[in-house]
């Protein structure tokens, strides 16, 4: 197993690539009695490359030792026998992403990606439905699907939530998710929502033959994610929600063996270990395991987003979600944040693909002739973004387009 870091330290790349080894394997600060050659060469993590780049520019991490001004940065590949933890996410984490970001030799280091050997698939099976099994619930062969979040996040009642899930099928939308605040609060309990909510599916789906996928969040203790996956799909439900770094890999592994549905994976509290250069675990590492523990859908965000990423990074993580992976069933990449229909042609001219989950929240229910004329544009400018059709071609042809341009603000071309 490989794991590759962006490390930075006043030391020589070299020495503080082997104390990163040593301590994550055999070693400690000192060689000990037991520490055999024979029994490093089994166990010991070993310094497969090391490439000097430039710096960023960060500021060093506290309690970081060493003459700032001989600081370095490189990136570091670490290869780990398979022996010392087996084919365990939480093990391999203790191994890959442990007391590793404490060590005060290094001012900067974060876990960029891990190449996984088949065994983890052997124990691991992945998505259970990912993006053929998603198509076939929603009823979308073709094309990009097309979904929101419900607006307001919470506040309201269930009755009202009912109210709005009916105007969203009616205008086609294919999915629906509950917002990730929305958990199993006293003000609209889960079992609630889906009494609320379902009745309101079935009754378009005996009049139509297609119900959209409604996603309800399902996050709680690992204790209740059986009992609140029973709840959803004994009333005929297709999607649960899970916020991943929540429940944690294990609380979704767990649910994974257990789930009849698709399990829409949230990223909510990724940018806790993500966003900083200096420290934490990068997408690229954190999907494979996501994936790995059974996410059929993954949050990558959106081009021109509300949030820190920039375009590139959000194309990266899309990209990185849709690479094959130990054979596993492919995950859906979940865009989301700040999305709306002007977005489609730029968005689809870097993916090259439709099979996508796009939401849009403010995109679809702040449309300003309503959450039916939302839906219509995303429709629209995805269709047309596929069929290569121009931009101008697409407003000519979509009012709805056209009238969110009004709200939103210029189309990306």
């Amino acid at each position: 197993m490989i794991a590759t870091y962006a490390i930075e330290t006043s030391f020589p790349l070299a020495q503080a690539a082997e104390v990163l080894a040593g301590e994550q394997s055999t070693g400690t600060f000192v060689r000990v009695e037991r520490e055999s050659d024979d029994l490093r060469a089994r166990f010991a993590a070993q310094v497969e490359s090391i490439q000097e780049v430039p710096l960023t520019g960060s500021s060093a991490l506290p309690g970081f030792i060493g003459d700032p001004s001989a600081r370095r940065r490189g990136i570091l590949r670490l290869r780990f026998p398979l022996d010392n933890f087996g084919p365990s996410m939480p093990n391999l984490l203790a191994a890959v992403a442990g007391n590793l970001f404490e060590l005060k030799e290094l001012s900067a280091i974060k876990l960029l990606d891990l190449e996984l050997p088949s065994a983890f698939a052997d124990r691991y099976a992945g998505p259970g439905f990912g993006v053929e099994g998603t198509r076939r619930l929603v009823g979308r062969p073709d094309g990009a699907m097309i979904g929101t979040i419900i607006k307001p996040s919470i506040g309201l009642a269930p009755s009202e939530l009912a109210e709005v899930v009916g105007e969203l099928a009616e205008a086609g939308v294919d999915f629906i998710k509950d917002d990730e605040l929305q958990g199993n609060g006293p003000s609209a309990p889960l079992a609630e929502r889906v009494r609320a909510v379902m009745p309101v599916l079935h009754r378009y789906a005996d009049r139509t033959g297609r119900m959209p996928m409604y996603a309800f969040n399902i996050t709680d203790d690992i204790g209740m994610l059986e009992a609140n996956h029973d709840l959803v799909v004994s009333a005929g439900g297709t999607c649960v929600m899970a916020c991943i770094n929540l429940v944690g890999l294990s609380g979704l592994e767990f649910l994974r063996r257990h789930a009849e549905v698709p399990i829409h994976g949230h990223r909510a509290m990724l940018g806790a270990v993500n966003r900083s250069d200096q420290v934490g675990i990068g997408f690229g590492a954190w999907q494979k395991l996501a994936r790995l523990a059974g996410a059929d859908h993954l949050h990558t965000n959106g081009i021109s987003n509300k949030f820190y990423e920039t375009d590139e990074e959000v194309l990266a993580s899309i990209a990185a979600v849709r690479t094959p992976l130990l054979g596993l069933t492919p995950t859906v990449p979940v865009l989301s944040s700040g999305q709306w229909g002007g977005l489609a042609h730029a968005t689809y001219r870097a993916v090259g693909s439709t099979d996508l989950l796009v939401l849009a929240g403010g995109g679809i229910h702040g449309h300003p002739d309503g959450a039916a004329a939302g839906v219509a544009s995303m429709r629209d400018a995805w269709r047309s973004a596929a069929s290569g059709e121009s931009v101008d071609d697409a407003l000519d042809r979509s009012e709805a387009l056209r009238r969110a341009r009004e709200l939103f603000g210029p189309v990306r071309v």
